[in-house]
């Protein structure tokens, strides 16, 4: 794989940023014009989730949400970057590159929150802490761009089970959004919103690694694909102790354990063999008579 064609793999995720960021905008300037009120679907999933509150079920959710925040998300980027990278040095580079992706996020996400000011929930709403204003939701965007860099490592150098590992990191990355709107402290288009953010930004992320160092993107894909493939020759290949079909008939070629070891010299392995057989497939022919002794 060249570095064009490496450069052309990451049209599917600049488009599906594209994508991303037109419903987010969309998302956003239809929250502002209803002055940061709720749209459709955001008190009916509100209501549910106040009627359907065990204990044990809010103590789960409250678990989980946690993970969203704080150490973990960095801890699991970080991984992943470790992940990614082959050497000390790359995995050490890599690293740090989620880190700043997840950094960057986070900045741009506060300066879009703090330009829109939704307001959240009624507080009387909350079983959890949280603060800060609504849209988009922050442990909904940590845990996605998370989930997504996470899902990108398990994906390109996991030897085997790769399918479940990302399946399962995706599932976190969701649960972590719909328990922000369980525990009352957002509403689901908050949750939309930090799904879409996310999608977004890795989107552009990728999109720009393959500006900037598209070596390393072309490395991420073909480890992807597998870095050692076998090659395997055509069935019909000629070999020794095959035979080759000619025009005029056939050509034999003795196998190569009947021929001893081919000289430093020779051109090409089993040559010898080669010769010695045509030599004896030769027809010898009578002497010619001395006509002087007729």
């Amino acid at each position: 794989m060249n570095r064009d064609h490496a450069v052309a793999r990451a049209g599917s995720p600049a488009l599906g940023s594209l994508v991303a960021f037109v419903l987010l905008a969309l998302l956003a300037v239809t929250i502002t014009m209803r002055g940061g009120g709720t749209l459709l679907g955001d008190r009916e999933l509100l209501d549910w989730s106040l009627a359907h509150r065990p204990d044990v079920a809010v103590t789960l959710a409250r678990l989980l949400t946690h993970t969203g925040t704080g150490f973990v998300p960095y801890a699991l980027v970080a991984l992943a970057g470790y992940l990614l990278g082959r050497t000390p040095r790359q995995r050490i580079q890599a690293a740090a590159a989620c880190l700043a992706c997840l950094v960057a996020a986070q900045a741009v996400r506060f300066s879009l929150m703090a330009l829109l000011s939704r307001p959240r929930p009624a507080t009387a709403h909350w079983v959890t802490d949280a603060g800060h204003w609504s849209f988009p939701s922050g442990h909904t965007t940590t845990s996605a761009v998370t989930a997504g860099l996470l899902v990108l490592a398990v994906w390109t150098r996991a030897p085997r089970g790769r399918r479940v590992i990302a399946a399962a990191v995706g599932c976190w990355g969701l649960l972590i959004g719909l328990t922000r709107v369980y525990l009352g402290v957002h509403w689901f288009s908050d949750v939309v919103g930090g799904w879409l953010f996310a999608v977004w930004w890795l989107g552009l992320t990728a999109y720009g690694v393959t500006r900037f160092a598209p070596d390393a993107w072309e490395e991420a894909l073909l480890s992807g694909e597998g870095t050692a493939r076998a090659r395997v020759s055509p069935p019909d290949a000629a070999g020794p102790g095959s035979e080759s079909e000619l025009i005029r008939g056939k050509v034999g070629i003795a196998p190569e354990s009947d021929c001893g070891a081919p000289p430093p010299s020779a051109a090409l392995p089993g040559v010898e063999c080669h010769v010695r057989a045509a030599e004896a497939d030769r027809i010898a022919l009578p002497s010619e008579r001395d006509v002087s002794q007729r």
